[in-house]
């Protein structure tokens, strides 16, 4: 589902509601397309889900058209250049198979020096943010007492069930949604804590 109004563009994929200004810029083939999301998870260093790659090609900065984002995807998955494992709750990863590095190093040329030069930059800046968002879950739901309860998860990457999960009762929506925000930028150092002093005797 995608409406436009003036420069913004809304679209909804998988129940995430995404947001992106319309740009203009140089329309590559499908082959160059494919090459660039091959990049993209080369550079990334880590399996990313189907949100993420569209956010890091298609929504922050415009390099495949968002519209063929996903069928490039799903086509290089049939062509066993990216393999797909299922995550927490049907979540999909994708990373490349040892054939979609091979096929990147052949022909990453095909992809234009800057563009790659702004691929690489930009993976290196934004990873440890992705990785966050893909493995530090935290939402809220309300309670009946009126409060609010928080779940806050940590995955490993390639695993479904849940490393870590941990809930509390926040008092308002305002507390709920400021503890989901401080869950993913300090949940390792909160798992490190518990493990410590729970788990670990040494």
């Amino acid at each position: 589902m995608q409406t436009s109004q003036k420069n913004l563009i809304f679209f909804c994929q998988n129940d995430n509601i995404f947001l992106m200004e319309k740009q203009n810029k140089v329309e590559y083939d499908a082959v160059t397309n494919k090459l660039i999301i091959l990049f993209c998870l080369d550079k990334m260093e880590m399996p990313l889900t189907e949100n993420s790659i569209i956010e890091i090609c298609s929504v922050k900065n415009n390099w495949v058209n968002y519209m063929d984002c996903l069928d490039l995807l799903y086509q290089l998955s049939e062509v066993k250049l990216v393999y797909k494992t299922e995550c927490k709750q049907g979540e999909m990863r994708y990373n490349l198979t040892f054939e979609g590095r091979d096929c990147l190093s052949y022909f990453y040329k095909r992809i234009p020096n800057e563009l790659r030069d702004e691929i690489t930059e930009y993976c290196k800046a934004n990873r440890l943010n992705i990785k966050q968002s893909q493995e530090y879950y935290a939402n809220y739901t309300d309670a009946d007492d009126g409060s609010y309860l928080v779940t806050m998860r940590i995955y490993e990457s390639l695993i479904a069930t849940p490393l870590f999960e941990i809930q509390i009762k926040a008092p308002t929506r305002q507390s709920a949604e400021e503890a989901c925000k401080k869950w993913r930028q300090q949940a390792p150092n909160i798992y490190e804590y518990i493990f410590d002093n729970l788990i670990n005797t040494d």
